[in-house]
C-alpha cells in the first residue's frame, strides 16, 4: 500500500496488545488517537520514544488524545525489552505487517544509515543514559518509524512518514494540531 494523507479514513484494525487487551480502532471513535509505528522490540531508538511517551501519556490524554503503539515484534520479544518499561497505554506486536502495510508504513536503507550518521545524540541517551541496548532483531532493520494522529471521526489529521529509523512526529507537533482544532471548532 501507498502513504496515506491527511483527510483519508483512517484504516481499520482490530488486533490484541501484547498486554491482553483487544484494541480497536473503531472503539476510540469520539477521540483523537496517536498511532505509532515503531521498530522491533529491542531497538534502542523506539524504547527511547515509547519511554518519552509514557511521560507525555497523562498530559496527551488529559487533552483527549489516546496514544496505540505498533512494533514489528512478537508479543514475546515486545514483553522481554519494551515491557520492562512502566506501560500506560497499548502496544500491539504485528510481525506479520499486516497493519504496517495499511498505513504504508516504509523501509529505507539509507534511512538506517541517516540515523547513524545523524543522530550520534540519540543513540548515545538511548544505549548508554537509559540501558536499551539493542537485542534480537525481527523483521527489516530498515523499517522507518510512522505516525498519525487521527482524528475523533476516524480521519487522518497528520500523516508523519519518518525519513530515518529515528524520526518521529515532535510531540509539539501534534498539541499544536490539537489545539488548531479546537480553535477551529
Amino acid at each position: 500500500m501507498s502513504r496515506l494523507m491527511e483527510g483519508e479514513r483512517a484504516p481499520h484494525f482490530s488486533a490484541r496488545s501484547f498486554q491482553g487487551d483487544v484494541i480497536n480502532l473503531d472503539n476510540y471513535r469520539g477521540k483523537y488517537v496517536l498511532l505509532s509505528f515503531y521498530r522491533y522490540a529491542s531497538c534502542p531508538f523506539c524504547n527511547l520514544r515509547v519511554h518519552e511517551s509514557i511521560q507525555k501519556y497523562e498530559s496527551f490524554r488529559a487533552n483527549g488524545i489516546e496514544m496505540i503503539a505498533v512494533f514489528q515484534s512478537p508479543d514475546e520479544k515486545l514483553a522481554e525489552y519494551v515491557g520492562k518499561q512502566s506501560l500506560n497505554y497499548p502496544i500491539i506486536g504485528d510481525p506479520g505487517l499486516g497493519i504496517y502495510e495499511r498505513y504504508g508504513v516504509e523501509t529505507s536503507w539509507l534511512g538506517l544509515l541517516k540515523a547513524f550518521l545523524f543522530r550520534p545524540h540519540q543513540i548515545l541517551k538511548s544505549v548508554f543514559l537509559r540501558g536499551f541496548f539493542p537485542g534480537s532483531i525481527e523483521n527489516e532493520i530498515q523499517r522507518l518509524p510512522a505516525d498519525f494522529l487521527i482524528n475523533p471521526h476516524g480521519k487522518i489529521e497528520i500523516a508523519y512518514y519518518g525519513k530515518d529509523i529515528g524520526d518521529h512526529i515532535a510531540y509539539d507537533t501534534i498539541e499544536n494540531e490539537l489545539r488548531n482544532d479546537i480553535i477551529e471548532s
